[in-house]
């Protein structure tokens, strides 16, 4: 499975962008999708989580409340909607999938290249 994460940029703070990850491959398999982020200097940290079916999500206590996260499986593609940035969300964003949930970073089978997200103060 390769992914591909796109739509980062530069964005005031308060603002939104929305990020899509495309999958292609072997997508056939019914895999969890999540979110990760790192920003300089810090560890990759979870951000979001979607189930294959898209019935159960869960978030960083962080995003909790700002950031949504979705799927369309007819398009092998997973979204983060991001709203209310702030300049702490800087990072680059990953996308990732995985044969489990709930999700984490050590537990993810496949990982995409990331996408730069830089929130202005």
């Amino acid at each position: 499975v390769q992914l591909q994460a796109s739509g980062g940029g530069l964005v005031q703070a308060g603002g939104s962008l929305r990020l899509s990850c495309a999958a292609s491959g072997r997508t056939s398999f019914y895999f969890a999708m999540g979110w990760f982020r790192q920003a300089p200097g810090k560890e990759r940290e979870f951000v979001a989580g979607i189930t294959w079916s898209g019935g159960n999500t869960h978030y960083a206590d962080s995003v909790k409340g700002r950031f949504t996260i979705s799927r369309d499986n007819a398009k092998n593609a997973v979204y983060l909607q991001m709203n209310s940035l702030k300049p702490e969300d800087t990072a680059v964003y990953y996308c990732a999938a995985s044969r489990s949930y709930p999700i984490a970073a050590g537990d993810m089978d496949y990982w995409g290249k990331g996408t730069l997200v830089t929130v202005s103060s």
